[in-house]
């Protein structure tokens, strides 16, 4: 059990494979408070973060951020506490030296849902910007390039050896962002 006191240095915790061999993600997490660490290919510090779930968290990071998810470290608490996840969080970024990319200039990339119209193409723009195109048709436009950004997001998942259920949310897709459900 982890006090105010008894931060366990991020260096000292071992790596756990984000896609296990079976395609899963790490399901001992699941409904676990706690902070995590991410970690790219080379096992260098990307995000670190806390939540009450920490598996729904990373599944979450996977989906928003999946070429720089490979490695992760946590440490759970049993009784949420924010000031205690808060305080290891902070060690542990101070431990790195400097800030990981995930929690300075990049951190909507890895803490808000996707937005699909900043991936858009130049036709896609050019058919979604068309003054002849009523509402509806915006939406329907809006709605193509999330299932696209979807559909690329999960090749990306899937040449990864994942086989845990990725479901997006679909009333989310009508405003352009992708979230998991």
């Amino acid at each position: 059990m982890t006090t105010e006191t008894n931060i366990p240095p991020l260096a000292s915790l071992e790596y756990i494979a984000y896609i296990d061999e079976d395609g899963q993600l790490p399901e001992q997490l699941q409904g676990k408070i706690g902070v995590y660490a991410i970690f790219d290919q080379k096992q260098v510090l990307q995000y670190v973060g806390y939540s009450r779930d920490v598996y729904l968290s990373l599944k979450q990071h996977l989906v928003r951020q999946p070429q720089k998810c490979y490695w992760v470290k946590v440490q759970t608490i049993e009784r949420p506490s924010r000031t205690v996840l808060e305080n290891i969080e902070k060690a542990w970024i101070e431990e790195n030296v400097s800030v990981p990319v995930g929690n300075g200039d990049d951190k909507e990339k890895w803490t808000q849902p996707i937005n699909a119209k900043a991936v858009m193409t130049a036709e896609e723009q050019a058919n979604y910007e068309n003054p002849a195109n009523d509402e509806m048709a915006k939406i329907k436009i809006i709605k193509n390039v999330a299932r696209r950004v979807e559909a690329e997001i999960l090749k990306v998942l899937e040449g990864r050896g994942l086989q845990t259920q990725i479901r997006f949310n679909p009333k989310l897709k009508e405003e352009g962002l992708l979230d998991l459900k």
